[in-house]
C-alpha cells in the first residue's frame, strides 16, 4: 500500500500534537491511535492532584486533555474531507487552528492510574468543526464530557 498526500498530512498533525506542544509534556500527554481512532492517555501523577484530600485529577487537566483531543481530531478529519490539490491550503490553514469554545461536564470525581481521552465530530464545515470529546479512567469510569469548537484556520 502506498502513502498518500493524505496520510503525509495526518502524520503531521498528529506529529505537531505529540512532538512539539510542551504543556503536554509537562502534563504526560501521550498521543495513541489504533485502526479506528486517534485517543490520548495521561498517567496520574500527583503534579495533576486538583484535590489533595480525595486525589483527584485536576479539572484544568479534565478541560485540557478534552480541548487537545477535540482540536487534535477536528483537524484529522479536516485533513481526511479536503481534496488531494487542497491539501497545501488546509495545512497553511491549520497553523492558525484554535479553540472557540468548549463546554464540559465534569461526571465524577477523576479517579484513575490512567486517564483516556476521545473525540468524535459531530459537524465539520470548511472553517469550523463542533466536536463531542470524552474523559475515562482505565476502569472506563466516565469522568467527563465536552463539546467543542473548532476555528480550522
Amino acid at each position: 500500500m502506498s502513502t498518500t498526500h493524505h496520510d503525509i498530512l495526518r502524520e503531521r498533525v498528529i506529529g505537531l500534537f505529540r512532538d512539539t506542544m510542551p504543556f503536554h509534556d509537562l502534563l504526560g500527554i501521550q498521543v495513541k491511535q489504533d485502526k479506528q481512532q486517534v485517543y490520548l492517555q495521561c498517567p496520574w501523577k500527583d503534579a495533576l492532584t486538583g484535590n489533595p484530600y480525595q486525589k483527584i485529577l485536576h479539572g484544568g487537566v479534565t478541560g485540557s486533555l478534552l480541548d487537545t483531543i477535540g482540536g487534535l481530531t477536528a483537524a484529522l478529519q479536516a485533513v481526511s474531507q479536503t481534496q488531494e490539490e487542497e491539501l497545501i491550503q488546509l495545512e497553511q490553514r491549520l497553523a492558525t487552528m484554535g479553540t472557540i469554545d468548549m463546554r464540559v461536564d465534569y461526571l465524577r470525581p477523576g479517579r484513575g492510574q490512567e486517564f483516556i481521552a476521545t473525540a468524535e465530530v459531530i459537524r465539520s464545515g470548511a472553517k469550523v468543526a463542533v466536536c463531542r470529546m470524552e474523559l475515562h479512567n482505565e476502569r472506563n469510569d466516565h469522568i467527563a464530557f465536552g463539546t467543542g469548537t473548532y476555528m480550522l484556520g
